[in-house]
């Protein structure tokens, strides 16, 4: 019962952060179509390059499809750092203030203790287990290197596991409960600051 709450909770923290990505994901691909309202501008600088060249027509097209594509990967780019941003505060003021993120607090879990500076260690903590690798593979794809790239998100996969098991651990501690020092444990929702019965326990992220 405590896993499934746990699992429940995670997948709901996740589903929110997964519609932001969304929303990021739908704005950065609206920014990166508005690069191509730009190419007259764009095609006028490689003209002006090409001339400059004396001729050089390889060196012009070079710097013209090098313009594109550097923007839209500054764009993509953007919107990780964004959407990491994003998670970290989500955690840091869930739990700074409610003592539980929606997730959490929709399963009757609570984390403690949680003054704002060790909110923020767990948000950070969370985060990087959960997202921050997977982030950084994505660059690192966009930036065309490729097999560090893949190595990251295994990296991030064998993470995340190792998230898992510690959690099944004895003290079921999450990397971010260690990281942080605190424990996940079970609420009421009908009594707020009550907590269950039973061992105390800590959430997956």
């Amino acid at each position: 019962m405590e896993r499934t709450r746990r699992a429940t909770a995670w997948f709901i923290d996740a589903g929110l952060v997964g519609a932001v990505a969304s929303g990021l994901a739908v704005l950065t691909f609206h920014r990166i179509s508005a690069l191509f309202t730009e190419v007259p501008g764009l095609a006028t600088r490689g003209a002006l390059d090409l001339l400059a060249s004396r001729g050089d027509v390889l060196d012009a097209s070079r710097s013209f499809g090098g313009s594109l594509w550097d923007r839209s990967v500054l764009y993509v780019e953007q919107g990780l750092v964004l959407l990491v941003l994003a998670a970290f505060l989500y955690q840091w003021g869930c739990v700074a203030l409610l003592g539980r993120t929606l997730g959490k607090g929709l399963v009757g879990l609570r984390v403690g203790p949680v003054p704002p500076r060790r909110a923020a260690r767990r948000a950070a903590a969370a985060t990087a287990v959960d997202l921050v690798l997977f982030a950084v593979a994505c660059v690192l794809l966009v930036e065309g290197r490729i097999v560090l790239s893949v190595l990251v998100w295994a990296a991030a996969v064998a993470v995340l596991l190792l998230n898992a098991l510690f959690v099944l651990a004895p003290g079921r501690r999450s990397l971010a409960d260690r990281a942080a020092g605190t424990t996940v444990t079970g609420a009421r929702l009908s009594r707020p600051g009550a907590t269950a019965p039973g061992r105390t326990s800590s959430g997956s992220n």
